[in-house]
């Protein structure tokens, strides 16, 4: 389960990276957009950490 929410999850990447627009949006002049894909990097990290925490306790739980 762990590796197809991965897999999902680069899929989902490659295509907003192949598919972004090339133009320098407001945010990306202003320098704004470091500290939003700093915020959406943070949370999606934390989003991982939850959902591979919860991973090992169903299998400490289904082992039991």
């Amino acid at each position: 389960m762990f590796n197809k929410l991965i897999l999902a999850m680069c899929c989902t990447f490659a295509l907003t990276i192949v598919y972004g627009q090339p133009t320098e949006s407001v945010m990306e002049s202003n320098g704004k957009i470091y500290v939003v894909m700093a915020v959406v990097v943070t949370i999606v990290l934390a989003l991982f950490g939850y959902v591979y925490s919860i991973d090992k306790k169903l299998n400490k739980l289904e082992k039991e």
